[in-house]
C-alpha cells in the first residue's frame, strides 16, 4: 500500500501527467480501476491524498460502483486529507459535498481558456496567471458545493474549478492530459465531435502547436499536484 491513491474509471482516462509527476518525485502511487470493483475491501483510512480521473459515465448514472466511490469520497473529505477531482472526478466530488451535477445544453471540446473568478484568493492558484488554457471533454457540469468557493471559470462553463475547505479541489477539464491522449481521444472518439457546436473546437484546431499547448498546461497541473502533495506532506 502507498500514501498515494488514485481513482480511474475507464483505460483512456489514466492519470497522464500526475504519474509523469510523482515518479519525477520518486513517490510511488496506487491506481484502482473503481468500475471494476477494485475499491471493494480497500482500507480507506490509509492514503494521505487522492486524486480522482475522468472518465465518460455521468455521475448521475444507476452504477453501483458509483455510489461506492461517492461514500469513499465522503470518507476522505471527512479524514481532511487532500483530495484532487478531474472531470469526472470533479463531478463526483461535488456531488459527494451534496451538489448537483447536472447536463449542459451543448459539449465543450477543446483548449479553453479559464479565468480567475472575481474575488478568487486559494492557495490552490499560487503564481498562476489570471488566465491559463485547459484542455475541455465534457457535457455536464457540477453546481458549487455549499460552502464552496469557485476558483476558475470558461466561456462555455461556469464552474470550472470549486475548492472546499483548503484540501479539496475539484477541477471540470483535464490538465492531466498528455499528447499521446489528445491525440488517443481524438481518434478514438472523433465520431461524437459536432464541430457545427461554437463550443467545441475542430480536430484541427486541438492538434495544432499540440506540444507547446500541452507543455504550457502541465505547467500549471504540476503547481496543482505540487500543492496537493504539500498539503500531505508528501514533498
Amino acid at each position: 500500500m502507498t500514501d498515494i491513491l488514485i481513482l480511474t474509471h475507464v483505460d483512456f482516462c489514466p492519470a497522464g501527467h500526475l504519474a509523469r509527476v510523482l515518479d519525477e518525485h520518486q513517490l510511488d502511487f496506487s491506481v484502482l480501476r473503481v468500475d471494476l470493483g477494485e475499491l471493494d475491501g480497500y482500507d480507506l483510512d490509509l492514503p494521505k491524498a487522492v486524486a480522482v480521473m475522468g472518465g465518460p459515465m455521468s455521475v448521475n448514472d444507476p452504477l453501483p460502483w458509483i455510489a461506492t466511490e461517492i461514500d469513499a469520497l465522503r470518507h476522505f473529505i471527512h479524514r481532511d486529507i487532500p483530495l484532487i477531482g478531474h472531470c469526472l472526478g470533479g463531478q463526483l466530488l461535488a456531488k459527494a459535498l451534496g451538489a448537483r451535477v447536472n447536463r449542459m445544453p451543448y459539449t465543450e471540446v477543446g483548449w479553453q481558456p479559464l479565468q480567475r473568478a472575481a474575488l478568487a484568493d486559494s492557495a490552490w492558484l499560487s503564481q498562476l496567471p489570471d488566465e491559463f488554457v485547459v484542455y475541455q471533454w465534457h457535457n455536464e457540469t457540477f453546481d458549487l458545493p455549499d460552502g464552496a468557493q469557485r476558483l476558475l471559470s470558461s466561456p462555455w462553463c461556469p464552474n470550472q474549478a470549486f475548492v472546499w475547505g483548503d484540501k479539496v479541489l475539484g477541477l471540470q477539464g483535464h490538465p492531466e492530459m498528455t499528447e499521446d491522449l489528445v491525440r488517443l481521444w481524438l481518434r478514438d472518439w472523433a465520431h461524437v465531435l459536432d464541430e457545427t457546436q461554437a463550443s467545441q473546437q475542430s480536430i484541427r484546431q486541438m492538434l495544432t502547436d499540440l506540444p507547446t499547448k500541452v507543455a504550457a498546461m502541465n505547467g500549471v497541473a504540476e503547481r496543482f499536484y505540487r500543492h496537493w502533495l504539500g498539503l500531505a506532506q508528501l514533498v
